[in-house]
């Protein structure tokens, strides 16, 4: 009973609860009708937000300050301690004054302009901000700040007359391939002791893509991907250039094979069958396993080896796909290939060579050619075993980066294996291969 009599008591006052709740609603609504309390309702929001937007203005030290002043002043006027009370004034004044600093319109027009959208590794790139006053007034300095990938810019900005302008250039450190976010930039106002800040936020994120470092491949180590180009193979179909054999017609054959000469000669229709020939799929996987390097430097080399492959492929106009130990990178273009090597980072876990030659075998049909690039510390054994997880038919190279080895050729099991110390390197090790 008792239980049922609590149950009974919380329906009811959440009941009232609910009532409470729906009557102070209608009650508003009917109120904003009212065209003057509307407007104060109005004008009550927008100082609220208002308020917030100023509270949010002060730092922690600012809050510090007022908080310390209050107390000092109160304090000390009550206990009659003029040094505090002193203090107390000091504080609070210090800290409307600082809050005086922030006041005043930012009518200003700003723009971010990159010389470069994307450049490569160690080349100069540089980015510049314009600032506008558009009001009719001279406007009082500030002090503009933009992020920069991990780092912040900043620089000050002088008073500027009506219409006036300032420029201001600066360089983006491109050491490292990388998507630098450059932006937004900001206006700030504040007092130069940081208890208040006022911020306003002009531009958008600009990318700047780093791109990896390539070498262009020589034209008789570009041959060594002329593997395949119009072999034929023994799988037969109905339209093709290497002649195969005659067959009586099916419904549903071309009839622009038929061959006339023996189908007057036989009295039934012939067609002519065809080898396959095969268009050279190159296939470049690059293994992203930090476990698969002795440090960055060799992650590095390793991503332009692959970019290096891939725009010559590329260039050569054959059907190409690249994969990495975790993903398949698209590869339409030019630029959407380094752009995607660009944003490349290091991953964990068992994915290795022998996982990318998986994906090979069970992702990309028609692969006439493999190309597994990785680190100095990828063993002999993890690249005979990726070479026989490879379907047969399918050529398999190696680029194993080592800067403590010397540059040469080795054949592991199926795997011709390019051992590089350096990208340079690249070009003069796979001509070795063309001997």
């Amino acid at each position: 009973m008792s239980t049922e009599r609590s149950a009974r008591t919380a329906g009811s006052s959440a009941t009232a609860r609910t009532a409470g709740t729906t009557a102070r609603t209608s009650l508003t609504q009917r109120l904003s009708t009212i065209p003057g309390v509307q407007g104060a309702l109005a004008r009550t929001r927008a100082q609220r937000l208002a308020t917030a937007r100023v509270l949010r203005w002060v730092g922690a030290i600012g809050w510090v300050a007022l908080a310390s002043g209050v107390v000092a002043w109160v304090v000390g006027r009550g206990l009659g301690w003029v040094e505090l009370f002193v203090v107390g004034v000091v504080l609070v004044t210090v800290f409307l004054a600082a809050l005086a600093f922030t006041l005043g319109r930012q009518p200003y027009a700003v723009s971010l302009r990159l010389s470069e959208s994307r450049v490569v590794v160690g080349e100069r790139a540089m980015a510049g901000v314009v600032v506008r006053n558009t009001s009719a007034h001279h406007v009082l300095p500030a002090r503009i700040e933009m992020p920069v990938g991990q780092a912040e810019v900043a620089f000050a900005l002088p008073g500027l007359p009506r219409g006036g302008e300032h420029e201001e250039l600066f360089a983006i450190p491109t050491a490292r391939r990388a998507v630098i976010a450059v932006g937004p930039v900001r206006s700030v106002r504040g007092d130069p002791l940081g208890l208040v800040r006022r911020s306003m936020t002009w531009t958008d994120v600009e990318e700047l893509y780093v791109h990896p470092r390539t070498v262009r491949l020589a034209s008789t180590a570009a041959g060594f991907l002329h593997d395949l180009e119009g072999a034929t193979t023994r799988d037969i179909t109905s339209s093709d250039l290497a002649f195969h054999a005659l067959r009586e017609y099916i419904p549903g054959d071309d009839r622009r094979h038929v061959h006339w000469r023996s189908s007057a000669r036989t009295g039934k229709l012939m067609v002519r069958q065809f080898e396959e020939t095969r268009r050279s799929h190159v296939v470049v996987a690059l293994s992203r396993n930090v476990a698969d390097y002795y440090d960055d430097e060799e992650l590095e080399i390793a991503v332009s080896s692959a970019g290096s492959l891939g725009l010559q492929a590329l260039e050569e106009e054959k059907d190409l796909t690249v994969l990495t130990s975790h993903e398949v990178l698209p590869a339409l273009s030019r630029r959407q290939l380094l752009d995607n090597l660009t944003r490349l980072e290091t991953g964990t876990g068992p994915s290795g060579v022998v996982t990318m030659a998986r994906a090979v075998a069970r992702d990309v049909e028609h692969a006439s050619m493999a190309i597994l690039v990785c680190g100095s510390t990828v063993s002999p054994r993890d690249l005979r075993a990726a070479g026989a997880v490879l379907p047969v038919g399918v050529r398999a190279l190696a680029v194993r980066v080592d800067r403590d080895a010397e540059s040469g050729l080795s054949t592991v099991g199926v795997v011709t294996v390019a051992t590089v110390r350096a990208l340079d390197e690249l070009p003069r090790t796979l001509r070795k291969a063309m001997r």
